[in-house]
């Protein structure tokens, strides 16, 4: 958890993602559409990928990926991001984390 902990801390939005996946597109896709720039890590890319998909998976992460954190907190994956987005609570998180500035 160490690995994943670290790669969380760095920015305000990360995403875990693998480039094949629709979902993970569409997920990047709407966060950059606020003017966010979310670090990705594509997990098919990564030489650790496959340690840090049952890293997500044992904090429950079920699919594993996409899986969003925001501000350093798991939000979730694309069930979670599109039911903020619809309440219209996605662009106030995102405010709080300073991950967008409008």
């Amino acid at each position: 958890m160490d690995k994943l902990k670290a790669l969380v801390n760095e920015r305000s939005v990360v995403i875990f993602s693998k480039s094949s996946c629709c979902m993970s597109h569409t997920i990047k896709t709407l966060i950059s559409s606020f003017g966010a720039n979310p670090t990705v890590y594509e997990l098919d890319e990564l030489q650790k990928g496959q340690q840090i998909e049952k890293e997500l998976k044992a904090l429950g992460c079920k699919p594993s990926i996409p899986a969003v954190f925001i501000g350093q907190a798991l939000i979730g994956g694309a069930n979670e991001i599109m039911a903020l987005h619809l309440k219209g609570q996605l662009v106030p998180l995102l405010l709080r984390a300073n991950a967008i500035w409008v």
